[in-house]
């Protein structure tokens, strides 16, 4: 018995390649070219800021400071680090950041989740109430007075909840979870779920990139949060460090009009504001590089209607 011809192969089909015409090349050099000169102008700043704060005062006051410390010192960081009030004013600041954080997220989170609801009563009413206050507050002294009749100065609750939802914040989330299949939700509904343990159980565990990102968002304005704890404030045990910050630059500032007559405290009136700027994102500058590769899907996602 002789076995009859084997079948043809088949053909592999190669992927079509894009050829790379003059003008994408061209385009693509501009972009490197323009992307470039923004990361210059961002970064210049900042390194600038660290270089000052690692030189001398004379060379401050000279102008020979670029983006290279002239005259290394470190006399104005062992001020500061000598200070317990920075310190203080450092856990106030960690302790006002991840609480506002954690009430913000809770907030956001559930009220997004509701709002993505088509079917829920009320559900334009709920999205009207939060987009009027994007464009509309009650001003500076009726929101002081609330919070002074509220018996909240001087306490924690003046500055994580006045502010605790952004709107934008909300927004994102609430496309997010729209975006997500139903599908998965009434599955887990006929498992016998209900609402809050779908929403802990299936809907949170796929919203960690949008999670993390709004997380970086709320902690990010927290921790530069001035103006609240600045007017709600009058202990200075409770300052956080972005209002010692403040008080350090309007300190400096008022060293170094003084003159040399002024002895040490003028000697480190100009590069005291670098090394307190440097020693106040540093924390905000660690914490990034771990959230960062959430960032850019977590606030794409649910942007493009499928």
């Amino acid at each position: 018995m002789t076995a009859g011809p084997l079948p043809p192969k088949p053909a592999v089909t190669r992927p079509t390649r894009v050829r790379d015409t003059r003008g994408r090349r061209i385009f693509r050099v501009v972009n490197t070219i323009v992307l470039l000169g923004v990361v210059a102008v961002t970064l210049y700043p900042f390194v600038n800021v660290v270089a000052q704060s690692f030189s001398d005062e004379q060379a401050i006051r000279e102008g020979r400071v670029n983006l290279v410390p002239r005259g290394f010192n470190l006399d104005t960081y062992e001020i500061i680090a000598a200070d317990p009030v920075f310190w203080n004013s450092y856990l106030n600041t960690v302790v006002y950041t991840v609480t506002a954080t954690l009430i913000s997220m809770v907030l956001t989170t559930t009220y997004a989740y509701v709002l993505s609801k088509r079917h829920l009563k009320g559900r334009n009413l709920l999205v009207g109430v939060a987009v009027f206050t994007m464009f509309f507050n009650g001003g500076l002294i009726p929101n002081y007075v609330l919070v002074s009749e509220l018996g909240m100065k001087n306490t924690i609750w003046a500055v994580v909840l006045p502010n605790a939802i952004s709107v934008f914040n909300l927004l994102v989330m609430k496309a997010f979870f729209e975006s997500l299949p139903k599908e998965l939700e009434e599955a887990a509904s006929i498992d016998g779920l209900n609402t809050y343990g779908v929403l802990l159980r299936i809907v949170l565990p796929l919203s960690r990139a949008v999670i993390a990102t709004m997380v970086l968002f709320y902690a990010v304005a927290n921790w530069n949060s001035w103006f609240s704890a600045f007017l709600y404030f009058d202990r200075a045990d409770l300052f956080p460090v972005t209002v010692y910050l403040r008080n350090m630059i309007s300190g400096a500032t008022t060293a170094a009009s003084v003159g040399s007559s002024a002895g040490d405290e003028a000697q480190v009136s100009s590069n005291i504001k670098s090394v307190t700027m440097v020693l106040t994102v540093l924390p905000i500058i660690g914490v990034y590089p771990f959230v960062q590769r959430y960032f850019l899907s977590g606030v794409m996602l649910g942007a493009v209607k499928q």
